[in-house]
């Protein structure tokens, strides 16, 4: 019988975070070394990186390592995978958090850089990597655990995002494949959130989305980035160990189901 002291217990792991140096990111990288976890934070700015790695270390004893990657270019993907397992052996868990959604006045003035930059970055580059490091996990006999972060938006799409809500439908999708392609060894499942009161809430109307939260969020409010660790220690650890192909709803009940 597991105990229940250990039952999200990540010690001994390696888990890497895309977009970790902030926001939802962040959170779970510092739940994840609080549990025990050797945590890689990577985004495009190494900086930002480095300065949470070494907040991680300072705060918690854990190990962890800020790399550059941006996720949406696919030849960065190989040589990142490469360098995290050179320098701790192995990826035990796997989070494609990275994501963005630039704003445009209209769908016409979507442009296709912006379009392919949006693609990119929200479902082209979590499909690398996790083919990437699903092969990795699977080879090593360890398997592990791969978490995307996809959106609300990927079931409820506003005007305002549709390019990044295709992504993320898109990244829904490949979470169910790849719970196919790598079972039985690795185990694939999906955050889903609504909306977060991360450092892009900074350009929101507040009393537009306040009123707005309270007639379309069942829970009434945006969510604070702590309430994201819950579900993302769940998938990291041994307490998912039957779970696989998840799509799991984080949104106060904003979004109906995703199937």
């Amino acid at each position: 019988m597991t105990d229940k002291d250990d039952l999200f217990s990540l010690d001994g792991r390696v888990v890497v975070v895309t977009g970790g140096s902030r926001g939802l990111g962040r959170e779970m990288c510092l739940s994840f070394a609080e549990r025990g976890a050797t945590v890689v934070v990577a985004s495009r700015k190494l900086e930002k990186c480095e300065a949470l790695a070494a907040e991680i270390t300072e705060r918690t004893g854990q190990e962890a390592l800020g790399l550059a990657l941006h996720v949406g270019r696919w030849e960065e993907c190989e040589p990142f995978v490469d360098r995290v397992v050179d320098e701790f052996g192995a990826i035990d868990v796997l989070v494609n958090n990275a994501g963005s959604s630039p704003q445009y006045p209209s769908l016409a003035d979507v442009s296709e850089r912006l379009f392919d930059s949006v693609t990119g970055l929200n479902m082209k580059g979590p499909f690398r990597l996790s083919v990437l490091v699903g092969d990795h996990m699977a080879g090593t006999g360890r398997g592990g655990s791969i978490i995307n972060v996809s959106s609300a938006a990927a079931v409820q799409p506003t005007q305002g995002e549709v390019p990044y809500a295709m992504a993320k439908a898109g990244l829904n999708n490949l979470t169910l494949a790849l719970a196919r392609v790598y079972a039985p060894t690795v185990r694939v499942n999906c955050i889903m959130p609504g909306p977060f009161f991360t450092d892009v809430a900074a350009a929101w109307d507040m009393e537009s989305f306040n009123k707005s939260a309270a007639r379309s969020i069942p829970l009434g409010r945006g969510g604070e980035p702590h309430e994201i660790v819950g579900a993302a220690l769940y998938l990291a650890s041994n307490a998912s160990s039957f779970t696989t192909g998840a799509i799991i709803k984080i949104d106060g009940g904003l979004a109906w189901s995703p199937g």
